[in-house]
C-alpha cells in the first residue's frame, strides 16, 4: 500500500471503531493501522443478488436470502440457554429464525408484520427450515438490488462482540471514503496497460465492495499481481546486489573433472545431470559468487553432480566441503565421495560430533594447511576451530534443516572471497514456491531418474487388508529383504504418538516373533537413534518400526518395503519422501499406504495421487493445491510467504508475469530513474520504511 502518515493512523481513529474494538482487532487479526485494515481482504463473497422463497429453501444450500414478514417472536430460556425465536413467513411457507446473542437489542428492534430481508445458512429442524443468527434488514433499494457481499476471516470472539463481516464491510467503506485522496498508483502505467489491470483505487474499491463478478475478478488479479511484483522485486534486487557486491573464485582448471569423467565415471550421466553441471560450471567460472539451489528427487543423482563440481574447485587449487544435517547422512555422503575420490588419489575426510579428538586434530591441521581438499561433515563444520586454507565451494544438503545463521557461518570461512554455495534438497519444491522462498537463488532441477531404476510400486490398503499385508512382508523378509513400518507423528500429542508407536511395535513383534526389530522415534537420545539406525543399515535388524524421523537421509538398498500406517494423516510430499527410503537397490520395491476405510475427499485424492505417479514435482504441485503454501513449508517459513491475497497454488501465471516484469525493469532501470517507474520507487521506499515493526512483537 502506498504509505504516508494517513495509512499509519492507528485503527482506533476510524469512525465506528474506537479503542475497545481496536484492541480486539489488534489481538485477533494483527490490524493496527489504516494501512493494515484496508489490506485485510475478504476470503470469499456471498451472492446477495438472488432471492429464494421459503418453499425453495433446503438444508443443502450454503445460504439463502428470503423476503417476508415476522409473524411472531419471543425470548425463551434463562442464562446461557436464553434465545430469541421468530416465526418468518413469505406466503409459500414458514421458517424459524433463532438468535443466541444480542437478544435484547433485537427485541427492541424487531417488529411484527413488517417486511424484512433475511440472509443465512438454512438447516432442517423438526421438518421446518431453521436459520441460526441470520442477518436481517429492512428491504432498502440497495439491499433489494443485491450485491456480492464480502466475507472476512474472523474469530468467534470478534463475532460475539458484533465485529462480523457486515461491520468489517461497513468500516472498509468508511475507510475507503477517507483514504481516496491518499491512494496512489504502485505500478507503472505500462504494466497496467500490458496486463489490463485496474487502477489501485478501483482495485481497492472492488475488492471490498465489488460492483459485480467481473470487477471483482479484475480487482483480485490486480492486487495479486502487485503483491507478487514487490515480493519478486525484493528477491531479485537482493540477488542483483549480491552479484555486484560479492566476488567469487574463478574456476577454470578442469583437469580432475576430465580425468574422472573419461576414466572413472561409473555410469552415464542423465541429460538432466549434464544440464545442471553446465549451469553450475557457468556460475563458478563467472567471477561472481554462486548461490544456487539444486533440486532433485531421491535417487536422481544430485551427489555425483555435486562431486563433479567439487572437482572443479579442487582442480583450481581450492577446497570443497559438504555439510549434511545428520551424522548418518554425512557418513553416507562420505562413503559415496570417498569411493569416487579414491580413483583420483584424492583425500576425503569426515568430521562429525562422534569423531574423537585424536582423529580430529590431524584433519583440522591438514584442512588449515590446505593439503586436505574435500571435507564432509555435520554442523560441526561451522565451529570456529574448523579453519580452511582456501574454501572455494560449500555444498549444503537438505539445506532447510539448517538455520540461516548456521549457513552464513560456513560462507564466512573464507575471508578474501565468499565460497560458491550449492544448496541441495531432495524435497521437490513447486515452481511457484521455489520462486518465492528461493527467489534470490538460481535454481537447477534434476527432473530425470537414472536409467534402469525400477519405480516403487505403490498400493493403498485398508485396515481390513492387514493380514495380506503381513503375509507380503513375511515373503519379502524370507527373500532377505528389510522392511520399514512408519507411524504418524502428531505434534499436539507426542505421548499419544509414542503409545501408538509402542502398540504397533508390540503387535509387529507378535506377528514376527523370530525377526530382529529396531524402533526409532523423536524422543530417543541422538546416540540411541544412531545405534538403532546403524543396526538396521548393517542388516542386524530386519524391520524398522519408526516415526517420520527416518524421512530424510537413510540409504538402505536392501530395504524393499515401506508400509505407512494411518497414511491419511500425512501430506503428499511427506509420503513421497517416505517412499524414497525404498527402491534404492536393484530389486523391485513396494510402498504400502494403510488407511481407515472412511477417508475425506482430500485424503482419498492423496492416496490416488501417490498410487498414480512417482514424479516428485507432480506430487509437490498436487500437495500445494491441496494444502496451501503455509502448511507445505511449515511455520518456520511462513514469514517468507505471508501473502495477503496471492495463492501460490493457483496463481502461477500471475506470479510468473510479475517476476518477469520485475526482472525486466531491474535490468533496464535498476536505479528507477525513468519517470515511468516513479510509482515503484515510491512504493519500495514505503515498504522499506515499514518492513519490520518490532513494537508489535510482544
Amino acid at each position: 500500500m502506498p504509505s504516508n502518515t494517513f495509512f499509519e493512523t492507528p485503527i482506533e481513529f476510524l469512525k465506528g471503531v474506537g479503542p475497545a474494538r481496536a484492541a480486539l482487532l489488534q489481538k485477533a487479526l494483527g490490524i493496527f493501522t489504516f494501512g493494515d485494515f484496508i489490506q485485510y481482504y475478504p476470503f470469499r463473497y456471498d451472492d446477495r443478488t438472488r432471492f429464494l422463497t421459503i418453499a425453495e429453501a433446503h438444508e443443502n444450500l450454503p445460504y439463502v436470502q428470503l423476503k417476508g414478514k415476522i409473524t411472531h417472536f419471543a425470548a425463551e430460556g434463562e442464562g446461557f440457554k436464553r434465545r430469541l425465536k421468530a416465526l418468518f413467513s413469505d406466503g409459500t411457507g414458514n421458517a424459524e429464525l433463532v438468535w443466541f446473542h444480542g437478544i435484547q437489542w433485537l427485541l427492541d428492534k424487531l417488529k411484527k408484520n413488517v417486511e424484512y430481508v433475511v440472509f443465512g445458512k438454512p438447516s432442517l429442524f423438526n421438518g421446518v427450515i431453521n436459520i441460526a443468527h441470520p442477518e436481517i434488514d429492512l428491504p432498502t433499494e440497495r439491499i433489494l438490488q443485491g450485491s456480492l457481499q464480502p466475507v472476512y476471516s474472523l474469530t468467534e470472539t470478534l463475532r460475539r462482540k458484533h465485529l462480523d463481516s457486515r461491520f468489517m464491510g461497513q468500516a472498509q467503506q468508511e475507510l475507503y471514503r477517507q483514504a481516496l485522496p491518499h491512494i496512489h498508483e504502485t505500478l507503472p502505467h505500462s504494466l497496467l496497460q500490458k496486463y489490463r489491470l485496474l487502477s489501485k483505487r478501483d482495485a481497492i474499491k472492488n475488492i471490498h465492495s465489488p460492483l459485480d463478478g467481473t470487477h471483482l475478478q479484475h480487482a483480485q488479479r490486480t492486487l495479486k499481481f502487485e503483491e507478487f511484483f514487490y515480493v519478486q522485486w525484493r528477491l531479485l534486487k537482493l540477488k542483483l546486489l549480491r552479484e555486484e557486491k560479492f566476488r567469487g573464485f574463478v574456476f577454470n582448471d578442469v583437469g580432475l573433472v576430465s580425468e574422472f569423467y573419461k576414466n572413472h565415471l561409473p555410469f552415464d550421466l542423465t541429460h538432466a545431470q549434464k544440464k545442471v553441471i553446465k549451469e553450475i560450471y557457468a556460475d563458478m567460472r563467472s567471477g561472481k559468487q554462486m548461490n544456487r539451489l539444486l533440486q532433485g528427487d531421491v535417487g536422481s543423482g544430485k551427489t555425483i553432480a555435486a562431486f563433479i563440481c567439487m572437482l572443479l574447485a579442487v582442480s583450481s587449487g581450492a577446497q570443497a566441503v559438504l555439510m549434511a544435517p545428520t551424522e548418518i547422512l554425512a557418513q553416507q555422503h562420505y562413503a559415496t565421495l570417498k569411493k569416487h575420490a579414491d580413483k583420483l588419489n584424492l583425500e576425503v575426510a569426515l568430521l562429525t560430533g562422534s569423531i574423537r579428538k585424536k582423529e580430529r586434530t590431524p584433519i583440522l591441521k591438514s584442512l588449515e594447511e590446505g593439503t586436505l581438499k574435500i571435507l564432509v561433515g555435520t554442523h560441526v563444520l561451522i565451529e570456529d576451530k574448523v579453519q580452511f586454507h582456501s574454501l572455494g565451494l560449500a555444498v549444503i544438503d537438505e539445506q532447510h534443516r539448517f538455520g540461516v545463521a548456521q549457513r552464513s557461518k560456513l560462507w564466512q570461512k573464507n575471508q578474501s572471497f565468499y565460497p560458491h554455495v550449492l544448496v541441495m534438497t531432495a524435497t521437490p519444491i513447486p515452481r511457484t514456491l521455489a520462486m518465492t522462498l528461493y527467489g534470490d537463488l538460481d535454481v537447477s532441477v534434476i527432473d530425470e531418474m537414472p536409467k534402469g531404476r525400477k519405480p516403487v510400486k505403490t498400493t493403498h490398503c485398508f485396515d481390513s487388508d492387514r493380514l495380506q499385508v503381513f503375509g507380503f512382508m513375511k515373503q519379502q523378509l524370507s527373500e532377505g529383504r528389510q522392511v520399514y513400518i512408519v507411524y504418524p507423528l502428531i505434534e499436539e500429542s507426542e505421548k499419544m504418538d509414542l503409545k501408538h508407536l509402542m502398540d504397533g511395535f508390540e503387535s509387529i513383534s507378535r506377528v514376527f516373533p523370530d525377526v530382529p526389530i529396531s524402533i526409532l522415534h523423536g524422543q530417543m537420545k541422538p546416540e540411541a537413534k544412531e545405534f538403532e539406525m546403524k543396526r538396521f543399515v548393517a542388516g542386524e535388524t530386519k524391520i524398522m518400526v519408526a516415526t517420520t524421523v527416518i524421512e530424510v537421509g537413510v540409504d538402505v538398498p536392501n530395504a524393499s518395503v515401506m508400509a505407512v500406517e494411518n497414511a491419511e494423516r500425512f501430506g503428499l510430499s511427506q509420503l513421497h519422501q517416505l517412499r524414497g527410503r525404498v527402491g534404492r537397490g536393484a530389486e523391485q520395491s513396494y510402498c504400502i499406504l494403510m488407511t481407515d476405510a472412511k477417508l475425506s475427499s482430500d485424503a482419498r485424492t492423496r492416496m490416488e495421487t501417490m498410487c498414480r505417479t512417482s514424479n516428485g514435482f507432480e506430487i509437490s504441485e498436487a500437495d500445494l493445491q491441496l494444502r496451501g503454501a503455509g502448511d507445505l513449508t511449515g511455520t518456520q517459513q511462513s514469514g517468507a510467504i505471508n501473502l495477503k491475497i496471492g495463492d501460490l497454488g493457483k496463481d502461477a501465471a500471475i506470479l510468473e508475469a510479475a517476476r518477469e516484469s520485475a526482472r525486466e525493469i531491474l535490468q533496464t532501470d535498476p536505479q528507477l530513474e525513468n519517470p515511468e517507474n516513479l510509482p515503484i520507487r515510491r512504493q519500495t521506499e514505503n515498504l522499506e520504511s515499514t518492513a519490520v515493526n518490532w513494537s508489535r512483537i510482544s
